[in-house]
């Protein structure tokens, strides 16, 4: 059975009247166990009530929190989600947080040495302990994915060229993609033509930008694959790319041709975006039967 560890933030999602289980790897890895692939997370919560109240949650969605450290200085990890009148978020991050501080262990070290594929964000990378532990991690030869998730101020370009330059596949929202495009040298162009650029300089074989309600471009060994996005009324975006990203990294593990990834990874944003929270229960039926 393919393995994927997912590194990064797991928190709570604050909404105006209730919470839920967040962050974009352990959204990613939710995902993917609804799959049926074998997925862990890696990251670090507090020892405190939230922290608690966490592992309660993991235990009731069967889900194993063996790789999710524990710390007696640090809180469980809290982010203030705002939704706008068109269901899109927006976040307030609270820092610091145990997340921040996730420790290079052995037992780490062997957990990625012996999965398929490790996926990782930029988020994780704005405190110096846990940016270490994954540039230390990243040195495996493994199948590396990296899901740029630009949340200002922690947009530092000199560690995003690092984190690219380690991965087999990342993947941009548009503007995420032209910002950093405009950083890197190259201002001008289609998304296209961007694409093509930051597959160059980061000499990364995959690249794919999601274009929200209009579909998502993916670039593989230099042929470039479209689909259109899937008309839904959106409650909210929270974890729609994040479910995206998981449906990209299942096709590629079960040898499905990047086309027919693309169109299931846009129609399961969609659905999400339709429902409300990262998580909803979407099975592959579900999936398929929506497509058709």
């Amino acid at each position: 059975m393919k393995k994927v560890i997912c590194f990064g933030e797991i928190l709570w999602d604050i909404f105006p009247n209730h919470q839920v289980l967040g962050g974009a790897p352990f959204n990613v890895a939710q995902r993917l166990r609804s799959f049926g692939i074998e997925s862990f997370l890696m990251s670090c919560i507090g020892n405190d009530a939230l922290g608690k109240q966490l592992l309660e949650e993991l235990n009731q969605l069967n889900f194993p929190g063996e790789s999710i450290q524990k710390s007696d200085q640090y809180p469980t990890g809290q982010v203030q989600v705002t939704l706008d009148a068109h269901g899109g978020a927006s976040y307030t991050i609270e820092s610091p947080a145990a997340w921040d501080y996730i420790q290079m262990t052995a037992e780490s070290s062997r957990a990625v040495q012996e999965s398929d594929m490790l996926v990782y964000g930029s988020l994780a990378c704005r405190n110096t302990h846990s940016r270490e532990t994954l540039f230390h991690l990243l040195e495996a030869d493994i199948f590396k994915v990296f899901d740029v998730n630009l949340r200002p101020p922690f947009t530092d370009l000199k560690i995003l060229k690092k984190l690219m330059s380690k991965a087999d596949l990342i993947k941009f929202n548009d503007h995420e993609l032209i910002e950093l495009s405009i950083q890197m040298g190259f201002p001008e162009g289609s998304l296209e033509e961007r694409m093509r650029g930051m597959a160059q300089q980061t000499k990364t074989t995959h690249i794919c930008v999601t274009l929200g309600a209009e579909g998502a471009l993916f670039l593989s060994g230099g042929e470039l694959f479209s689909q259109s996005g899937f008309a839904v009324e959106v409650i909210d975006t929270v974890g729609a790319g994040d479910s995206f990203l998981a449906t990209i990294v299942e096709g590629f593990l079960r040898g499905r041709t990047p086309q027919e990834y693309l169109q299931r990874a846009c129609a399961m944003g969609a659905l999400v975006a339709a429902s409300a929270g990262a998580n909803p229960s979407i099975t592959g039926y579900d999936l398929d039967a929506f497509i058709r």
